[in-house]
């Protein structure tokens, strides 16, 4: 390893820098959480245009690796995710959203798009 890619890891480990490490798809993951329940809400990805989108507007947006686009969360259903915090995780390739949900989270309609617990090989219904 370099010095200069050893100087670039430490500072994104252990500095103030925001330096998001995005996948070789331009992607990172981003996860919802329930600002007063605690509980998580959904998984996404974030490219950078969505990530920045986040930052300026303060609601979530995503990229679809399936639709290939950037997305406003709620943005048909109107239920918009509003961020309340931005945690980073150490080496800054995922994301933790703090948030405030208008409705459900989950397109099904589900509060959150973890509504099913695994059982052995059967999935229980539970509620969040």
């Amino acid at each position: 390893m370099s010095q200069s890619n050893s100087n670039e890891d430490a500072e994104r480990e252990l500095g103030n820098s925001f330096m998001p490490k995005f996948d070789d798809k331009g992607l990172l993951s981003a996860i919802a959480v329930d600002a007063a329940s605690g509980h998580v809400l959904m998984l996404a990805f974030m490219d950078q245009k969505a990530l920045d989108e986040t930052m300026s507007t303060g609601f979530a947006h995503f990229y679809s690796r399936s639709r290939k686009v950037l997305w406003k969360k709620g943005e048909t259903s109107g239920n918009v995710l509003k961020v309340e915090d931005i945690f980073v995780d150490c080496d800054q390739d995922a994301l933790i959203l703090r948030v405030s949900a208008s409705g459900s989270a989950c397109h099904t309609g589900a509060r959150s798009c973890f509504y099913r617990r695994l059982e052995g090989a059967t999935l229980v219904k539970v509620t969040t």
